[in-house]
């Protein structure tokens, strides 16, 4: 029967050729790793009608490249072997019921026995939501015969949710793309700033102008990494607090005197970005005024302690604590004036999400507390109204 052609019929190049190739590019598939979300479909569809072969075909330029298969060993044909290319030129399934009687199929390898003898064909196109046609998904038989209307439907419907699911895929790559040039140009605006902000500070002949500039720079740091914590997770509003915490503190570690040692005891919690955000300040105002008032000669080696339980459902407690001997005698200075920009600071940014802060000094050094929720969103949230204050020990 074969003898009656010369020779098998190539298929046409589709009439947005240059435009198909690079949708298909766009995917970011060819050549990838296996993945057992294709590799289920292509088993499943085989069971389903009783076939020895099932593939995903992508028509490439020179080849078509099977991103699942099943039955099939080689993981790509060229073109010339490909009946898939003659699949994509039509958005119907191409059903060829022997494949010894068709010009598209009579002298490819794949049936006429060189490579294999598949003498039946049948391929949905994988159709894009711009409308090209980049690859099929097809089942071989070794005998031939016809796909029924129930089969057929079959055959479409499961080409669809290949393509959802190329196109989540592409959707998730594209969205990792954004993100990561995101994630460039927000840490070269915070360069930009803490630079800015310390060009002014050397220029500075103000103490309190300095100061404000420094707690600044100080809550540039603190976004920063948090910025960094939160690249890192996939939970885009959800910030690990031992992780987070512990960059804090080897930030602040860096710039400290050499004396100073910080400790870090935070069990690994979750909380939303916002709540992270208020406790970074929060442990940075502290360190801060701790180096700048808590510390003398004399005093045992200086310590900055971080601290953070649960206390209940969506509530938590950071500690902060310090073992200096405070302010030198008469002044009206602590640990955090009240008057103090940073002090402010550290007050306003704990409010913002419903906590509150108290503070006392104790016989070991100085205590900050702040009650914070887990997540300011949650039903199940206690307002700052709620919460059982403690007064601030007397001085």
């Amino acid at each position: 029967m074969k003898g009656q052609f010369q020779k098998m019929v190539l298929a046409r190049k589709t009439d947005d050729e240059l435009e198909r190739l690079a949708e298909l590019r766009s995917f970011g598939v060819l050549d990838s790793a296996p993945d057992p979300a294709f590799d289920e479909v292509v088993e499943l569809l085989a069971s389903l009608l009783e076939v020895p072969v099932a593939l995903i075909s992508l028509v490439d330029e020179q080849r078509q490249w099977f991103k699942a298969r099943f039955g099939m060993e080689p993981g790509q044909t060229p073109l010339e072997q490909s009946i898939c290319a003659h699949a994509i030129l039509s958005e119907d399934i191409l059903e060829i019921e022997d494949t010894m009687l068709d010009l598209r199929s009579a002298d490819n390898p794949l049936c006429c026995g060189t490579i294999s003898k598949m003498r039946f064909y049948a391929g949905a196109p994988l159709i894009t939501r711009s409308g090209h046609c980049i690859g099929t998904l097809c089942v071989l038989d070794e005998k031939p015969r016809k796909l029924t209307v129930q089969q057929r439907k079959l055959l479409k419907v499961m080409a669809g949710q290949v393509m959802r699911q190329l196109d989540l895929q592409r959707a998730l790559h594209n969205k990792e793309v954004l993100r990561e040039e995101i994630d460039h140009r927000v840490k070269n605006s915070l360069q930009t700033v803490a630079s800015t902000i310390r060009l002014y500070r050397a220029r500075s002949n103000e103490a309190e102008t300095r100061d404000a500039l420094d707690a600044i720079a100080r809550r540039v740091d603190s976004v920063s990494q948090l910025h960094a914590e939160l690249n890192l997770t996939s939970k885009m509003h959800f910030v690990r607090l031992d992780t987070y915490l512990s960059r804090v503190a080897t930030l602040l570690q860096r710039h400290a005197p050499a004396e100073v040692d910080f400790e870090v005891d935070v069990p690994r919690i979750e909380v939303e970005s916002r709540v992270a955000a208020s406790i970074g300040v929060v442990a940075n105002e502290f360190a801060a005024n701790a180096m700048k008032y808590a510390f003398h000669e004399g005093d045992p080696k200086p310590v900055i302690r971080f601290e953070l339980r649960e206390t209940g459902v969506n509530r938590i407690q950071f500690t902060c604590r310090d073992n200096g001997s405070g302010p030198e005698p008469g002044s009206t200075l602590d640990a955090l004036a009240s008057s103090a920009l940073g002090a402010r600071l550290l007050e306003a940014a704990v409010s913002q999400v419903g906590g509150t802060v108290v503070e006392r000094r104790e016989p070991g050094g100085y205590v900050l507390e702040a009650e914070l929720p887990v997540d300011p969103a949650a039903d199940s949230a206690i307002t700052p109204a709620e919460l059982p204050r403690a007064a601030p020990a007397a001085e």
